[in-house]
C-alpha cells in the first residue's frame, strides 16, 4: 500500500499569523508621537496688557464723576468765552466783514471791556487740571484699595500697567477736547451764521494734539506724583502746587531772575533792554503754559510771524513792512519748537514715573 499509495501535497504555512504579526508590530497612525503645535496656529493671539488696562480704566473714567463734572465746568466755560467772542465780532461786523480767519477769533478774540476772558485763557488756566485729576490716584489709590498685589500678579507685563492708565487718561482727555471744541465751534455757527475754510479747520485739529500734549504733561506729572507718594492727597496737593507755581507765580519768579542775570540800570541801552526782555522770554519758556501760550497763538493766529525780540522790533521798526498772513506750513515753522519742547517734557516725566513704578516694590 505504501507503494500504490499517492503522496498527498504539503501544505503551504498559513499567512495568517505573519499578517497579524506585521498588523501588530506595524505602530497605528495614531500612536504615533505628536508634533507640537504652536500657539499662534491653533489660538488667538493675547490682547497686549496695556490695551486691557486702558480699555478698564477708560471706562472707569468715562464713567466717573470727575469725568462728567469737569467736562460740564470747561463747557460751560467755553461756551461763556464764545458768546462773549461771537457778541464783541457781531458788534463790530462791519469792520469785521472779510477779515481772514475770522472764524479762530471765536477761540482767540476778547471784547474790549469784557470780564470773561477768552477761550484759549480757560484752556491754558484749567486744562492742566484735567490731568492731575486723571492721574493724581493712579497708582497709589490701586494700593491704598488693596488692588495693586492683585493687578500685578496677573498674566501681564508689569509696565503694561502704568502704560495703560497713562494712554487712558489721554484718551479721556482727547475726548473732552473734542467736545468742547465742537460745542464752541457749533455755538460760533449758530451765532455768527460763519463756516470754517478747509486751513482753519485744519489749524483747529493741530491745536488740539497741541492741548492734548500739554494737558498729557500734566497727566505724567501727576502719575509720578501718585507712585512717589503712597496717599492720594498728597500727590494731588504737590501735583496741584507745581501747576500753581508754573502758572501764576512763574512770571514773577522769571522777572527777579532775569533782572539778576541781566540787570537794567538807570541809564540802560536799548541792547540792554532787548537783552533783559530776551532772558525773561528764555526763562519764561522753562514752564509749559508759556510753550502752549506761544504756540496756541502762532496756530489760531496766521498774522503772528515770530516771537523773536529782535525780529518783532524789526519788523515794528520797519516801516514799509506789509503785514502778511502765514500759511499753515509757515505757521508750523513758527510753532515746532514749542511743539516739540511740551513733547520732549512729557516723554521725559513719563519716564521718570515709569522707571520709578517698575523700580517700587508691591507687597500683598
Amino acid at each position: 500500500m505504501t507503494g500504490s499509495s499517492e503522496s498527498l501535497p504539503l501544505e503551504r504555512p498559513s499567512t495568517r499569523g505573519r499578517r497579524r504579526k506585521r498588523l501588530h508590530t506595524t505602530p497605528p497612525p495614531d500612536s504615533r508621537p505628536a508634533q507640537p503645535r504652536r500657539a499662534t496656529d491653533t489660538e488667538p493671539p493675547l490682547r497686549a496688557g496695556w490695551r486691557i488696562i486702558a480699555a478698564k480704566e477708560l471706562a472707569d473714567h468715562l464713567t466717573s464723576l470727575r469725568f462728567i463734572v469737569l467736562t460740564i465746568i470747561l463747557g460751560l466755560a467755553a461756551a461763556a468765552a464764545v458768546y462773549t467772542s461771537a457778541g464783541g465780532i457781531r458788534d463790530v461786523a462791519s469792520v469785521a466783514t472779510g477779515t481772514p480767519s475770522l472764524f479762530l477769533n471765536l477761540f482767540t478774540f476778547r471784547p474790549e471791556g469784557s470780564q470773561i476772558p477768552n477761550f484759549i485763557f480757560f484752556v491754558t488756566f484749567l486744562a492742566p487740571l484735567l490731568g492731575i485729576a486723571f492721574g493724581f490716584d493712579a497708582v497709589n489709590g490701586e494700593r491704598s484699595e488693596g488692588t495693586l498685589p492683585r493687578l500685578v500678579s496677573q498674566p501681564i507685563h508689569r509696565d503694561d500697567i502704568i502704560n495703560g492708565k497713562f494712554v487712558a487718561g489721554l484718551a479721556a482727555i482727547a475726548l473732552i477736547f473734542v467736545m468742547i471744541t465742537a460745542l464752541v465751534a457749533t455755538v460760533g455757527v449758530l451765532l455768527l451764521g460763519i463756516l470754517p475754510t478747509a486751513e482753519e479747520v485744519l489749524r483747529l485739529m493741530i491745536w488740539m494734539v497741541l492741548a492734548v500734549s500739554y494737558v498729557g504733561l500734566w497727566l505724567a506729572l501727576a502719575l509720578l506724583c501718585s507712585v512717589l507718594f503712597r496717599r492720594a492727597a498728597t500727590s494731588a496737593l504737590v501735583a496741584i502746587a507745581i501747576w500753581l507755581m508754573l502758572t501764576l507765580f512763574a512770571s514773577l519768579l522769571v522777572g527777579v531772575v532775569a533782572g539778576f542775570i541781566s540787570p537794567l540800570g538807570p541809564d540802560a541801552t536799548t541792547a540792554e533792554q532787548i537783552a533783559n526782555v530776551s532772558m525773561q522770554q528764555n526763562l519764561a519758556r522753562l514752564s509749559p503754559t508759556q510753550l502752549f501760550t506761544e504756540a496756541t497763538r502762532a496756530l489760531l493766529d496766521p498774522g503772528v510771524q515770530t516771537f523773536d525780540i529782535a525780529g518783532l522790533l524789526q519788523i515794528n521798526a520797519d516801516q514799509r513792512a506789509i503785514p502778511t498772513l502765514l500759511t499753515l506750513e509757515q505757521s508750523l515753522l513758527v510753532v515746532w519748537p514749542q511743539f516739540v519742547a511740551l513733547i520732549a517734557a512729557t516723554v521725559v516725566i513719563f519716564a521718570l514715573a515709569y522707571i520709578a513704578f517698575m523700580r517700587q516694590e508691591v507687597r500683598a
